[in-house]
C-alpha cells in the first residue's frame, strides 16, 4: 500500500492527465449517441416495425465485443491505428445502441393525459415533441444516460491495448512492469470517474425536471 501511495505522489499529474483523456475519450461519443438516439427513437415509437428493426439491429452491434470492433474499423475507414476514432466510433455505436431504447421507453413513459392536453391546445407533432413530451421525458431519459456513460467509461480501457491514451494505460504500464500499485490506481481512478459523471447526470436531471419535486 506504502509503494502505491509513494508512486501516486509521484504521478498526480499523469494520472489526472489520463482521467482527463479518458473522459474525452468515453464522454464525446455517450453525447454524438444521444444525438442520434432521440430521433431514432421518436421515429421507433411511432412505427412499431421500425421499432423491432432497430431493437434488433443495434442489440446486434452493442454484442459485438469492443476489441474486434477495434480491429476492423481501422480497416473499414483507413485510419491509423493510435487514431482516437477508432475507439470513439465503436463507444458511439454501443451509446446508440442504449440509448435507443432508453429514449423509446422515455417517450412511452410520457403520461398519455399531457399529450392528450397538448394536443388539444393546438400543438402539432413535432412541436409537441420538442415543448411536451421530451423535457417529461428527460426523468427516464436520464436513467439510460447514466447507464451508456458509465458503460462507455470502463470501456475506454481497452483502448490502451491499442495505444490509445486513457486510464487504461496505468493497467498495461502496470502489467509490463509488475507493479500492482499502479493497476489499482488505475481502477479507483476508473471508478471516480464513473461515480462523478454518474453523480453529475444526476444532478442535471434534477435541475432540469423541478416538476418531480413539487410532490415532496
Amino acid at each position: 500500500m506504502s509503494d502505491t501511495l509513494t508512486w501516486l505522489n509521484a504521478h498526480w499529474d499523469k494520472v489526472i492527465s489520463l482521467s482527463l483523456q479518458h473522459l474525452y475519450l468515453a464522454l464525446i461519443p455517450v453525447l454524438i449517441g444521444l444525438v442520434v438516439a432521440i430521433p431514432l427513437g421518436w421515429v421507433a415509437t411511432r412505427s412499431r416495425v421500425l421499432r423491432n428493426i432497430f431493437f434488433y439491429v443495434f442489440g446486434f452491434l452493442y454484442s459485438i465485443p469492443s476489441l474486434a470492433l477495434l480491429i476492423v474499423i481501422p480497416v473499414i475507414l483507413g485510419t491509423k491505428v493510435l487514431d482516437p476514432l477508432n475507439l470513439m466510433i465503436p463507444l458511439t455505436i454501443y451509446s446508440i445502441a442504449l440509448l435507443v431504447r432508453s429514449v423509446v421507453d422515455a417517450l412511452e413513459a410520457v403520461p398519455w393525459h399531457v399529450r392528450a392536453a397538448a394536443t388539444a391546445m393546438g400543438f402539432r407533432s413535432l412541436h409537441r415533441f420538442f415543448a411536451v413530451d421530451l423535457p417529461m421525458s428527460v426523468p427516464v431519459l436520464i436513467a439510460g444516460l447514466r447507464v451508456a456513460a458509465v458503460s462507455s467509461i470502463s470501456l475506454v480501457s481497452v483502448g490502451a491495448l491499442i495505444g490509445l491514451s486513457g486510464l487504461g494505460d496505468l493497467f498495461t504500464d502496470g502489467e509490463q512492469l509488475s507493479f500492482i500499485g499502479e493497476i489499482v490506481v488505475g481502477v479507483i481512478a476508473s471508478l471516480v470517474l464513473a461515480v462523478i459523471v454518474d453523480a453529475a447526470l444526476v444532478l442535471i436531471g434534477r435541475v432540469t425536471t423541478p416538476w418531480t419535486r413539487v410532490g415532496g
